[in-house]
């Protein structure tokens, strides 16, 4: 059967889950406007010019003829669509399921129905079908009414079915279709009422009363306005008693115009195809957020897709949070609908479809990193994917983490038309200089527009004062005011609201605090020690108050503007409020309160506490459970790896080290440190690479631990990890000291066949460096049996594609030239099976070197223009340097010896310092070839030096013989004799005949 979909996306595909049989977004719309239109003839003449109204008629007709016939080829047999001369229509047939049309079967029925039970399988059925909007993603203006008419029709469907549910008593069902009304039609008040009197119905007082001050926030925000007096009055039965205070308007936006008129016009030139960020800068209590928020009603009411978040000052945060709350907002649910499943699969790993996060995602820090691009690219594609200028909001984006500022520089990068803009805000001088760095990128690229915010002069503070009392200052109190509160807006409004004297902030703040019932005050308290966003559940749960407490007490915070709503739930309406009501609480208090949080959330997320792992840290760590906070800092590590944020999960991990460091020593103590350790190393390597001093220290330690503890696996492991860190470095012998001790203890184990191979796959490499190219083959060939099926080495790579990639100098050292193009063909070609880009240029990298040694020169070129690129595309460091070597030896010239002496550089600014006598001794042929003698000699010197400090002796035979060119003759052949004889030493077949000729010849 074929299948057609069109709302929430658009595919025609042969099975419900099958893969789609066209992408044409023409052939598409062109099936929608007839589905929607289905019964009726429509003339060719009319959908040619309706589709293609840019194009002369006659192009416009071949257009037409060309999508019908890509839609004939697609239909096949199916005579869905009938086509004549002059006319195009679709017909419902038994073979072809379309969500339009049995939407509108489906309400038809239910809308015939007599019996509540029919009301409710037909409503319900269509309202499944309705899974988004109209073809989202397009904007023909011919999809405007229809997209109106369907939504209107789905509205009018959920209140029909509501009302059947009621009647046949199933009131939690009819609350989640008033949850759905609420989303269709967010500023229609009779959602929320019924949804509030459903809620009180089933005993969620705490839910009725979140709903209005969410109906309240809505309002506010879009139209200025407040719930009106129906929906006021179903709160005051609620609270049986009548509001503790009144939550007004939100003061109007006062003074700005120079910085308002800056943001508008980012915004104008983004919503034109400029993707950029404004960041508005400006001390705490400025009015930062204020100004922001302006922006975003100014971007609603031209029909922009608006998302706004923020980020909180705590530890307890997950990476990329930002970017989640952009997708789980409701307004980019139809561009989540409409991504292609490769980039939907792409944005599950941070918003998972389902609610359950499940285990996290295992991901070898190395092996997987390069995933990171196509991850990016996927929640990039959702968040400019709306088919409408976007804003998107992000508060407070001095605790932004890393990830997320990588993420946005990503962003704007990929659609360089997307009509897009960050309107992000920023506390003056932070102390993070992460955001700093970030800030320097985007000015360098033009894409920052910086928007600095004073406080206000004495004319607007009097306009602020007025907005907010409702009367003009008297002179004398204007003046006090203002001096008192130095212009910021904050300070201004909280003096006004405390009704007392103006002062210091902080002492505003506390006096504010004060005017709440103790109960309220009891549960700001509370609030303040979450530390970010919180729902009324969490506060239930961890409060000694009953229900009908908290509920009230929040209720009052809100009026008095304490809290805000926040998402699904509250946070306090200013960072100041939240550290004002923490500084209130007492030190023997706080600690009571986070113990309560913490296990108030594991309650609250039984078997799913993924999502909360850094807060579970937090909490436990605030409330005395190192213990407990270890376990959840690692799982919160887990989580940020899946999502390739390497930066946070090193940070959550280092977070749980400090807790361990101040407990008692002991072997449990131990054993956490250990685990904790293990998890580190692979961010560590992924982030900072192979070389990093922090990679190192982190893997003798765990074997230190390991050792101690008898945990031999663990021991072998960390060998073989500490073998890549010291041979990247350049230290060879000391490398292969890890090897060989790796090899002891596996021994002869078959059930530890993967450790097994990778200690002889690291014995092997540190051997062809150490000039002992004979007995790498050997090991080599171990490594390839022993690991056959493994997924990865530790290093990251498929190892029946680096073991033969490596093998091919071993087998170029010994004379076997045929058979290390053979092995170095075999594993490029097999890389090239795998979808995994890390092991495909591990192959080219290693490929490169074997085919300079054996002077193919044009392969050399095709190889490392191929490794330059794919390292560019994913991001891979450090085999990106050896392409640049490589490919500037090929070139020959000025610019290729630049590129050489770059890539020489870089490897030694990571620390890695593995074959550097061989890149410098290609340095050197290149200086050589430019007629620049002397630079040349003391590249072939410096290689020396180092080759022999570092034990890096495999090319060291070729490095003399190059020497000696620069020599006298006895100086020269007493330089060549040792290069036969070191090369005879190592059994380098190859490079010993070299020299030999040129003793020979001397």
């Amino acid at each position: 059967m074929l299948y057609v979909s069109l709302l929430g996306g658009q595919s025609i595909s042969h099975g419900a889950t099958g893969p789609p049989v066209t992408r044409s977004p023409r052939a598409i719309a062109l099936v929608g406007y007839l589905v929607t239109h289905a019964g009726l003839p429509q003339p060719r003449q009319r959908l040619a010019a309706l589709f293609w109204p840019d194009s002369s008629d006659a192009q416009a007709r071949t257009n037409l003829r060309r999508e019908l016939h890509h839609l004939r080829q697609v239909l096949g047999d199916e005579p869905a669509l009938l086509a004549t001369a002059t006319d195009l229509s679709w017909q419902d047939t038994p073979g072809c399921r379309v969500d339009v049309r049995v939407f509108d079967a489906e309400r038809r029925a239910a809308l015939a129905a007599s019996a509540d039970e029919e009301v409710r399988d037909h409503a319900g059925a269509a309202l499944a079908e309705y899974r988004g909007e109209l073809m989202p993603g397009l904007a023909d203006e011919w999809l405007f009414a229809s997209r109106a008419e369907l939504e209107q029709q789905c509205v009018g469907l959920c209140d029909l079915l509501g009302d059947a549910q009621c009647r046949l008593g199933d009131l939690a069902a009819a609350a989640e279709t008033a949850r759905r009304r609420i989303r269709l039609r967010p500023l229609e008040e009779p959602g929320y009422r019924t949804l509030m009197e459903l809620q009180a119905d089933l005993g969620d007082r705490a839910g009725a009363v979140s709903t209005y001050h969410l109906c309240a926030a809505v309002l506010e925000r879009e139209l200025g306005v407040a719930p009106d007096r129906a929906t006021q009055a179903m709160l005051r039965r609620l609270l049986a008693e009548p509001p503790p205070g009144h939550h007004g308007g939100e003061s109007r936006l006062v003074g700005r115009t120079r910085e308002f008129a800056q943001l508008r016009g980012r915004w104008q030139e983004a919503a034109r195809g400029r993707p950029s960020v404004a960041l508005v800068r400006g001390d705490a209590g400025v009015g930062k957020t204020r100004l922001v928020v302006e922006l975003a009603r100014l971007a609603r009411s031209q029909g922009a897709v608006v998302a706004g978040t923020q980020c909180f000052g705590t530890s307890g945060r997950l990476a990329l949070a930002p970017v989640a709350d952009w997708l789980r907002n409701p307004v980019l649910q139809p561009a989540l609908a409409a991504l292609a499943p490769v980039w939907r699969t792409e944005v599950d790993r941070l918003v998972p479809a389902g609610k359950e996060t499940g285990p996290a995602p295992v991901v070898r820090a190395v092996a997987d990193a390069w995933q990171r691009h196509r991850f990016f690219e996927g929640l990039a594609r959702a968040l400019t994917g709306a088919g409408r200028p976007t804003l998107l909001v992000l508060d407070n984006a001095q605790w932004c983490d890393q990830e997320t500022l990588a993420f946005l520089i990503f962003c704007l990068g990929l659609e360089p038309r997307a009509p897009l803009l960050l309107a992000a805000t920023q506390r003056s001088d932070p102390a993070d200089t992460t955001l700093a760095g970030w800030t320097d990128r985007l000015r360098a690229t033009g894409r920052l527009s910086e928007v600095e915010l004073t406080p206000l002069d004495l004319d607007d503070t009097a306009r602020l004062a007025e907005s907010v009392s409702g009367r003009a200052p008297a002179a004398e109190e204007l003046t006090l005011l203002h001096v008192a509160t130095g212009g910021f807006p904050l300070s201004v409004v909280e003096a006004l609201r405390s009704g007392g004297p103006p002062g210091d902030l902080d002492a505003v703040l506390a006096e504010r605090l004060r005017q709440p019932t103790p109960e309220a005050r009891e549960i700001a308290g509370l609030a303040a020690a979450v530390g970010r966003d919180f729902s009324l559940d969490l506060l239930t749960e961890a409060s000694d108050l009953d229900a009908e407490a908290v509920v009230r007490a929040v209720d009052e915070l809100w009026r008095l503007r304490i809290l805000r709503e926040f998402r699904e739930g509250y946070d306090f309406s200013h960072d100041l409020l939240r550290d004002a009501a923490y500084r209130q609480v007492t030190r023997a208090r706080r600690w009571l309160l986070h113990r309560r949080l913490a296990q108030s959330l594991e309650l609250l997320h039984p078997g799913d506490t993924g999502s909360v792992s850094a807060q579970l840290a937090e909490q436990y760590a605030r409330g005395g459970r190192p213990d407990r906070a270890v376990a959840f800092y690692r799982r919160a590590a887990e989580l940020a790896a899946g999502t390739f944020a390497h930066g946070e999960a090193i940070r959550l991990l280092r977070e749980a080290l400090s807790l361990l460091a101040n407990g008692p020593a002991g072997p449990e103590t131990d054993r956490r440190e250990l685990a904790v350790l293990e998890a580190l190393s692979g961010p560590l390597n992924a982030r900072f690479g192979y070389a990093s001093p922090d990679l190192q220290r982190t893997l003798e330690r765990s074997i230190e631990l390991s050792e101690r503890l008898g945990q031999q696996d663990s021991t072998i492991a960390g060998l073989v990890g500490l073998w890549t860190s010291r041979f990247v470095q350049g230290r060879t012998a000391r490398a292969h000291e890890a090897a060989k001790r790796a090899l002891e203890l596996v021994g002869d184990d078959r059930a530890k066949d993967e450790l097994n191979g990778s200690a002889h796959f690291a014995f092997a490499g540190s051997s062809v460096s150490l000039g002992r190219p004979a007995e790498a083959l050997h090991h080599f060939d171990l490594a390839a049996r022993l690991t056959r099926g493994a997924p990865s080495l530790p290093i990251g790579t498929r190892p029946e594609v680096h073991s033969p990639a490596w093998a091919a100098h071993a087998h170029w050292l010994l004379g076997h030239e045929a058979e290390a193009q053979r092995s170095c063909r075999t594993a490029v070609d097999l890389a090239r099976t795998y979808p995994h880009p890390y092991s495909l240029a591990v192959a080219l990298a290693y490929a490169g070197i074997t085919q300079q040694m054996c002077g193919d020169l044009a392969e050399v070129a095709a190889v490392a223009a191929e490794l330059r690129e794919l390292c560019d595309r994913y991001g891979f460091a450090y085999y990106r340097e050896w392409g640049l070597v490589l490919g500037g030896w090929t070139r020959g010239d000025a610019d290729g010896l630049a590129d050489i002496r770059r890539g020489v550089a870089n490897l030694k600014a990571e620390g890695s310092l593995a074959r550097m006598p061989y890149w410098l001794a290609l340095q050197a042929d290149l200086l050589e070839r430019e007629g620049r003698t002397g630079p040349a000699r003391a590249a072939l010197d410096a290689a020396l030096v180092v080759g022999q400090a570092r034990d890096d002796l495999w090319w060291l035979p070729e490095v003399l013989r190059l020497r000696s060119a620069y020599d006298r003759p006895e100086q020269a052949r007493i330089r060549l004799k040792t290069a036969v004889d070191l090369a005879a030493a190592q059994g380098s077949t190859t490079l010993r005949l070299r020299c030999e000729r040129d003793l020979e010849r001397r």
